[in-house]
């Protein structure tokens, strides 16, 4: 069904007035925002992205706190640390997410950036993938058959389990939109059009009290679902009304 022309603009003017740098200063985004290097963008904003649930302001703490242990030079981290070095990731912790999770996922970034040489060649090794393609493929590279990743398995969404993969779908939109101050638009390979929106608690809230789809549930069909309805507003950028709809929710604000 389509939404009505008041609400559409209702959702416009939310999303100018919340896709502004001045609202990042809160938000998760902000971690990558303190590098200039795209390789460390990309990996600042992977684990941010990762071990992104929970209070926003221990999100960015425990952020800043990973990225120290690695110097705050996470690609030349992961990609040349010794293993002495890698000593400095014992004792993380972030809600489940602890240092096993945190060293496997180093280990296994080691060999795939030497391979791949970023973080955008190995969700997208094809220029034909979609998204879900590209999270299926993300997920079962990191993963292969290793016994030893099973704990760290549940840090990585994928939607053959019909994971709404929020904290994926959010990455990847910090890294495809283009760059307006918010998301930084340094994987050019990939068309922000194809981007599925990031469902989490705020946005399916607000979702169902805007009436934009009252039977929205948290998985990946109701990921598709709300894509395809924003993709009817906004089809070369559905997911600019991702940050809009979560500053509402966090706000308790319906701009009205």
């Amino acid at each position: 069904m389509p939404i009505d022309s008041h609400l559409v603009e209702t959702l416009w003017d939310a999303a100018n007035f919340y896709n502004e740098p001045s609202f990042i200063e809160n938000d998760p985004i902000l971690i990558p925002h303190l590098f200039t290097n795209e390789r460390d963008i990309e990996l600042a904003g992977f684990f941010t992205a990762i071990i992104a649930w929970g209070q926003r302001k221990s999100i960015i703490s425990n952020a800043k706190e990973l990225l120290k242990r690695m110097d705050d030079s996470p690609y030349d981290f992961i990609v040349n640390s010794s293993e002495d070095e890698k000593q400095s990731l014992k004792g993380f912790v972030h809600r489940t997410f602890n240092d096993i999770d945190l060293i496997f996922l180093v280990n296994r970034l080691s060999v795939l950036l030497k391979e791949y040489s970023s973080l955008e060649r190995i969700f997208f090794n094809d220029p034909s993938f979609s998204v879900e393609s590209a999270l299926i493929h993300f997920r079962n590279t990191i993963f292969l058959s290793d016994s030893e990743s099973k704990r760290t398995e549940k840090h990585i969404a994928t939607p053959e389990k019909n994971s709404a993969c929020k904290r994926l779908n959010m990455y990847l939109r910090w890294m495809v939109r283009p760059n307006d101050g918010v998301d930084f638009g340094i994987w050019k390979s990939v068309n922000p059009s194809i981007l599925k929106m990031p469902l989490d608690t705020h946005v399916i809230r607000v979702v169902h009290e805007l009436g934009i789809m009252t039977q929205l549930k948290g998985d990946w069909k109701g990921c598709i679902g709300l894509t395809q309805i924003f993709s009817e507003i906004h089809p070369s950028d559905p997911v600019f009304f991702d940050f809009a709809l979560f500053g509402m929710g966090v706000n308790n604000r319906n701009m009205s």
